[in-house]
């Protein structure tokens, strides 16, 4: 456990070293967050913070994981080539973020929006066939899953590739919607990506360990900054790799059925929201009036309405972020 650990520190210094550098880079282009409408009105203080930070993590984590695979290829067993493809979602998925941020950023298609919805879905469909294709094609084969309980993996077959694909791009998904508060996406994914370490190193993927503790230092750089009040917000520019490669560590281990435990603050989002729209659409279709579940969606925007303050919300999202983690890490022990 010490090569992960020794990484996760490693990509800590390197992340928290730029960050400062970063920001003021960012407010001198002119990168600044731009707060939608429909948004709780106490969030139109951060009009005009730096946005796209995820930059901040997501180097450093390529830059790490680049360097030891090219360490590789000299003779160094340093990681192992499986991280290649880890490289690659964070990567693809860091460009999306950041094109869907400079559209937002620019107004393209109006204060605060990015690319259309059908287009940045398409796009994540896209990567995650070649996620899901290079795992059900490349050796190892990687079309397993694991339930709690069971002490063998059970192959899924062709199956395995619309459910990765249907994996990986809910999670990339979810991860974004939780992105609303400061600290909340970037603490509960820190916790996320520590109990997938944890279960890869119980399974001897020590490789794998090691990139997810390379993630969580540059983590905790980034909430260095993005502590309330926020001095830089991740965007999509962090948020889609973070969930997307979360979701492809998770279908590495076998053990993608634990997402919606480990990760449950994300899986809660996403319900929240869909629950709001079905909720909407039903009620004035079969009622007449509009009526919802929640104040506001995602999740996180409903508590503050209640009364929560956002550091409550947060703090209190994070303590649960890590008792689900705690118990995925034990469910994947059974």
């Amino acid at each position: 456990m010490e090569f992960p650990l020794t990484l996760g520190t490693i990509s800590f210094f390197i992340a928290v070293v730029w960050g400062r550098p970063l920001i003021r880079l960012l407010k001198r282009w002119k990168i600044g967050k731009q707060i939608r409408i429909e948004g709780p009105g106490s969030h139109l203080i951060k009009t005009g913070t730096p946005t796209m930070g995820g930059i901040l993590f997501v180097l450093p984590v390529l830059l790490i994981t680049g360097i030891l695979n090219l360490a590789d290829l000299v003779g160094f067993n340093l990681i192992g080539t499986s991280t290649l493809l880890l490289f690659f979602c964070v990567a693809a998925h860091a460009l999306l973020g950041g094109v869907d941020d400079w559209q937002g950023i620019k107004g393209i298609r109006g204060r605060g929006e990015g690319m259309s919805a059908r287009v940045k879905s398409l796009v994540q469909i896209v990567i995650a066939a070649i996620l899901a294709g290079v795992l059900y094609f490349g050796p190892p084969d990687l079309d397993y899953v694991g339930i709690p309980g069971q002490p063998e993996f059970f192959s899924l077959g062709i199956f395995f590739i619309p459910i990765a694909i249907f994996v990986i791009v809910g999670f990339s998904n979810a991860v974004n919607l939780t992105d609303g508060l400061d600290s909340l996406a970037g603490s509960t994914a820190t916790v996320a990506f520590a109990s997938y370490g944890v279960i890869a190193f119980l399974q001897k993927q020590t490789y794998l360990a090691a990139f997810c503790f390379t993630i969580v230092g540059a983590l905790m750089a980034f909430l260095w900054f993005n502590a309330h009040p926020a001095e830089l917000f991740m965007g999509d520019t962090g948020s889609l790799p973070l969930g997307a490669t979360l979701a492809l560590v998770a279908l590495m281990t076998g053990q993608w059925l634990l997402l919606p435990v480990v990760g449950l603050v994300f899986v809660a989002e996403t319900v929240s929201v869909m629950l709001q729209v079905a909720s909407a659409k039903l009620s004035r279709r079969y009622l007449g009036r509009d009526i919802r579940i929640f104040k506001m969606t995602p999740l996180h925007h409903h508590f503050e309405l209640i009364g929560w303050s956002e550091t409550q919300v947060k703090e209190r999202f994070w303590l649960i972020s890590v008792l689900s983690g705690m118990l995925g890490v034990a469910l994947a022990l059974l």
